[in-house]
């Protein structure tokens, strides 16, 4: 299915800009620094691979080798995309022994891509 069809979005046939509204919102919206880590969040999470690995963490904590099992990627390849995403917050991890587990950092990122499997599934 591809989302990005080829119309044009409808626009309003006159301009008139209601200044109130305009005020109000930008005074809620986030600062440019906040605007930009999310963005980066949304960029992250645009590539399959690392939507794979988040979606597989929120099922279970996994090493390196269990999410490359899952993914289909190699064992470099998981790793370099587990470091991305542990630099946005995404994933955190703990040692035992000789092994590395990676798992969610928190449950914002599971309670966020829950809705977006809503969203698509409605």
């Amino acid at each position: 299915m591809n989302l990005f069809m080829n119309k044009i979005a409808p626009v309003c046939e006159v301009e008139i800009i209601d200044k109130a509204k305009v005020r109000a919102t930008k005074s809620k919206l986030p600062g440019r620094n906040e605007t930009m880590q999310i963005a980066e969040i949304f960029k992250i999470l645009g590539d399959p691979t690392r939507l794979k690995i988040i979606l597989a963490l929120i099922e279970n904590e996994l090493c390196v080798c269990d999410l490359s099992a899952v993914t289909g990627a190699s064992v470099s390849a998981v790793s370099h995309q587990l470091r991305l995403l542990r630099n946005v917050k995404l994933v955190k991890y703990r040692k035992e022994n000789k092994m590395v587990y990676y798992n969610i950092d928190d449950d914002h990122i599971k309670n966020l891509v829950d809705q977006l499997k809503e969203h698509v599934n409605e």
